[in-house]
């Protein structure tokens, strides 16, 4: 009894004659093959779609698609890793016929065609629709943080900047005690210490000098940061840690968890793009209707207003902020609105009346109190410190009362959002170790962003349906 053996490296083959022999007939790169090449890459956008007439000959853009689908998928999206796949890989050769680009030319093509890579993506959510793997009825909408090429010690922000100016205030005028002390020595042994010490008062005061113009650029500009490595990217409040990143919007349809409609942004806070992110997912599904879950970092009144006009019923958890609530009193929501009569039914069962109306940042809002009720309220101490209780109202809050209506008769689907929309963020930061970018401006990491969607896609799509029925829905 033996081990298996391996054959003897010096000895001929006969190794199969075609390299197609090598790729199964299931193998998810035939289908890549066959997806880019039933793509219109022109009306995409590609750039060199059609060859010149003279120059030197350039790679077919269908060619380097190709080769990014097939490395996200794989997890690889390195250039030069892809470079290197090109000419070891079976599949990568079988998928460009023997062709080995650079990685020059493999990077130069993601970043020239930068903004085409977003209606690949669309167009692959639209086979997806052909295949009926949209329930096109309740989507998830959420958003995460994805890491810049830019580390947190070159973002600065108007605070940050202060604070560092006022540091090196403080040591230049330590230094300079100390090298006035230094001075009134005597003897030369106070000659080196005093010569470190002025290389050191130098340097500082160059690096308060830089930051004395970011500050100045800020200012300038109205910005309230800025980066230098990726001045695109912000710093993003995401646990455990502020990172300087971007904030990934996603769209996912409940029925198996695959992306819809995506987009990246650099706003800090989900605020305001409920309305944008939802609308783009109901317009690719071509739905009438249809309902958008989100966590309550997207409760804006404005957006939820936008989403119902919109032909979008929004369910969205109402966040617990306030002065009341952080100081332990009542909150608004146990004031029970009676749009009958327009009053407020406070908890000690008094109805509170409109008294006064104002306008903030061109929202008309109205104050509804009762100051006789208050005053001999026993309930007074649990609901203000003031001499009475004022409920602040949107002139348009009727939105919010008809989604709290939805919230209260469906409250399972919160549940429902977590499970959904959970899924692509673990699997593209996890499994795909995606949970960064490689490439640096706005519209670059874009172009990354639909690719990853893409892989996490056509990824779930062969779990889902197989190789088969996908190409025979091309």
């Amino acid at each position: 009894m033996h081990h298996i053996e391996g054959c003897d490296r010096s000895q001929a083959q006969l190794l199969p004659a075609r390299v197609d022999d090598y790729v199964d007939r299931d193998n998810p790169v035939r289908f890549i093959d066959a997806f880019v090449d039933d793509l219109d890459l022109n009306g995409a956008g590609f750039a060199r779609v059609e060859p010149k007439d003279t120059g030197r000959p350039a790679y077919d853009p269908a060619d380097l698609l190709k080769l990014y689908i097939y490395g996200y998928v794989n997890r690889v999206r390195s250039s030069r890793r892809l470079e290197i796949e090109a000419r070891r890989n079976l599949e990568a050769i079988w998928l460009l016929c023997g062709l080995r680009p650079d990685f020059k030319t493999i990077a130069d093509f993601r970043k020239d065609n930068r903004n085409a890579f977003k209606a690949v993506f669309r167009q692959f959510v639209l086979l997806c629709r052909k295949l009926d793997l949209f329930g096109r009825e309740l989507v998830a909408v959420d958003g995460t943080r994805l890491k810049a090429v830019n580390s947190t010690d070159r973002n600065f922000t108007r605070e940050k900047l202060k604070k560092l100016i006022q540091w090196a205030d403080e040591r230049l005028a330590d230094y300079l005690a100390r090298l006035d002390r230094t001075d009134g020595e005597e003897g030369t042994a106070s000659s080196v210490p005093a010569k470190n010490l002025a290389e050191k008062i130098a340097t500082l005061k160059q690096r308060r000098g830089r930051y004395a113009e970011l500050s100045q650029e800020l200012e300038r500009t109205g910005e309230k940061q800025i980066s230098l490595t990726d001045p695109d990217s912000r710093a993003m409040a995401s646990y455990p840690k502020v990172g300087v990143g971007y904030n990934a919007q996603v769209a996912v349809d409940a029925k198996h968890k695959l992306i819809v409609a995506q987009e990246v942004t650099n706003a800090g806070s989900d605020l305001g793009l409920l309305a944008q992110t939802a609308g783009a997912a109901k317009e690719v599904l071509g739905v009438e209707r249809i309902d958008a879950v989100a966590d309550k970092g997207y409760y804006k009144g404005e957006d939820i207003q936008a989403c119902e006009e919109a032909g979008i019923d929004a369910y969205v958890a109402h966040p617990q902020r306030g002065s009341a609530v952080s100081n332990g009193l009542f909150r608004k929501e146990e004031f029970r609105y009676d749009a009958g009569s327009d009053t407020y039914l406070c908890p000690g069962g008094q109805r509170l009346e409109p008294r006064y109306h104002w306008e903030v940042k061109g929202h008309a809002l109205v104050n509804y109190c009762n100051p006789g009720a208050c005053r001999t309220c026993p309930l007074k101490p649990r609901c203000t410190p003031n001499t009475h209780r004022r409920i602040s109202r949107w002139a348009d809050e009727a939105v919010l009362d008809r989604m709290a209506e939805r919230l209260a008769a469906r409250p399972e689907i919160l549940q429902v959002r977590r499970e959904t929309v959970e899924h692509p963020f673990g699997s593209i930061k996890q499994w795909m170790n995606q949970g960064y970018f490689l490439m640096r401006r706005l519209e670059n990491v874009r172009a990354e962003f639909s690719l990853t969607a893409l892989a996490y896609n056509l990824t779930r799509a062969v779990k889902l349906v197989g190789i088969p029925k996908m190409m025979a829905a091309l």
